[in-house]
């Protein structure tokens, strides 16, 4: 008889111990009542009715889930391997645990699928150069979608886009041509602006005759500086005229006497 009032005591103070629950900050316990949801207790020390209450501990800590490689096909009709990295946390532990079996599974599978569902939609330079607006596009659907589980998407980032060899050296042969171009229209707009100032130079050296000969003058300095044999020096006409004018005078003024 005593061995089994010991066995008894035994059974007792172990259940008595599994009542008592510890639970860290960052955990929850959602806990049911004959099956039926009861409550959401902690953190700290709890107590479980032993045979009548069951506890499901959920993590409140934010999740970082990788999101497998996706082969897609943007609306360019280019196919692309995209991968990415997902953000997440439990915000509402009830809905997490009745809601959905697996709020994990059911995230990533839900994140994969909005992956290819989005960025196929877009446009191959769109995937390379517009990653921060696709990362926000993707968290908003997600954590709209995943509300009803109690789950909270802070934050999705596309980690890798790999496209194939040939596509690769399509783009560069691009990137070529938009800079040959860029080039082009930046010699074009400079031949413009310097065929502007030339237009300007002629009106005011026409406007005022003594400028033009200072500038005669500034380019005979600048072809003496320099190791010639000979100078050919264009005069304006306007002393072409006055130096015929002073032979003519000359002329005349000799066959008088």
């Amino acid at each position: 008889m005593t061995i089994f009032n010991s066995i008894i005591a035994a059974i007792v103070i172990a259940i008595l111990i599994s009542a008592f629950r510890v639970l860290r900050e960052y955990t929850r316990g959602v806990v049911f009542m004959l099956g039926r949801f009861y409550k959401v207790k902690g953190p700290g020390l709890i107590i479980i009715v032993p045979l009548i209450q069951q506890m499901v501990r959920v993590d409140l800590r934010t999740i970082v889930l990788d999101i497998p490689t996706q082969d897609l096909i943007t609306r360019d009709n280019v196919s692309v391997k995209v991968n990415a990295v997902l953000y997440f946390r439990v915000v509402d532990p009830q809905n997490a645990i009745i809601n959905v079996e697996n709020y994990m599974e059911a995230t990533g599978q839900l994140a994969q699928t909005t992956l290819r569902s989005v960025l196929g939609q877009h446009e191959l330079d769109e995937l390379l150069a517009e990653r921060e607006q696709l990362n926000e596009d993707i968290q908003k659907i997600l954590d709209h979608q995943t509300d009803i589980w109690g789950i909270k998407v802070s934050n999705v980032e596309i980690k890798h886009v790999d496209i194939d060899e040939s596509m690769i050296r399509a783009i560069a042969k691009q990137a070529e041509a938009e800079r040959e171009r860029r080039a082009k229209i930046i010699h074009a707009e400079g031949e413009q602006q310097a065929a502007e100032k030339l237009v300007e130079a002629a009106r005011l050296l026409a406007a005022q005759p003594e400028s033009m000969q200072l500038r005669y003058l500034q380019t005979l300095t600048e072809i003496a500086g320099e190791k010639s044999s000979t100078i050919v020096f264009p005069l304006p006409l306007n002393i072409m005229g006055s130096l015929r004018q002073l032979f003519d005078a000359r002329n005349t003024g000799g066959d008088e006497q």
